[in-house]
Parts: C-alpha cells; sequence; structure tokens
C-alpha cells in the first residue's frame, strides 16, 4: 500500500491510496496517514480509485481518522472506490458515518472547492 497527498485549491487534501487496505497495507501506512488527517483540523479527500481490497482493519483507520477530523472541525471524504471496495464500504455501513463519492470532483464539490 503506498499513498500520495496533493494540496488542491481550497484549502483541500487529496489523498490518494494505492493498493490494498488489508493488515500488512494498513500497516505500512497507518502512521504517517493517521498523522497528516488528524493532528490538525482539514479538508480531506480519501482517492479510492486505485484500492482493489479494503478489510476490516482499513476501515477502522479511516473511521478513526474521520472520527478525528470531526471532532477537530475539520471534515473527511471518502471518493471513487471501486465497485467491490464500495460494496464492502456499504456493508460495513461506514457509508453512514463517512460520506462516499462517486468522483474526486464530486468530493471537491462537497468540500466547498
Amino acid at each position: 500500500m503506498e499513498f500520495d497527498s496533493a494540496n488542491l485549491p481550497g484549502n483541500i487534501v487529496q489523498l490518494s491510496l494505492n493498493g490494498r487496505l488489508d493488515m500488512q497495507g494498513t500497516e505500512t501506512i497507518n502512521v504517517k496517514f493517521t498523522y497528516l488527517t488528524t493532528v490538525n483540523p482539514g479538508k480531506f479527500i480519501v482517492d479510492l480509485s486505485q484500492v482493489s481490497f479494503l478489510a476490516s482493519i482499513g476501515i477502522r483507520m479511516l473511521l478513526t481518522c474521520a472520527r478525528a477530523q470531526s471532532s477537530r472541525g475539520g471534515k473527511m471524504v471518502l471518493a471513487a472506490p471501486q465497485p467491490a471496495v464500495r460494496k464492502v464500504i456499504e456493508a460495513a455501513g461506514v457509508d453512514q458515518l463517512v460520506p462516499v463519492l462517486a468522483d474526486i470532483e464530486t468530493a471537491k464539490a462537497s468540500l466547498g472547492e
């Protein structure tokens, strides 16, 4: 698992994940991803378009970071999940807690770009 970050207009940070959010993948990025998304309030788009698998540990990491942002006055949205990943997100009820948007443009609009 890898991730890159990019600063977008409107003080939005896009985090693009690439790989599998299974035990190994989540452990690989957890500390850096969590630090980036929880220390300061902000507006974050998590691009899931290149995530091929999502396990419960990955779900936990995403929910923990989204809750931390919310408690600090920030916001995190998930964007562009592949169909199999979207199915897992919906089955776990993540979409009831964190906005899951179809694409990056919709995600930017939801954060007020």
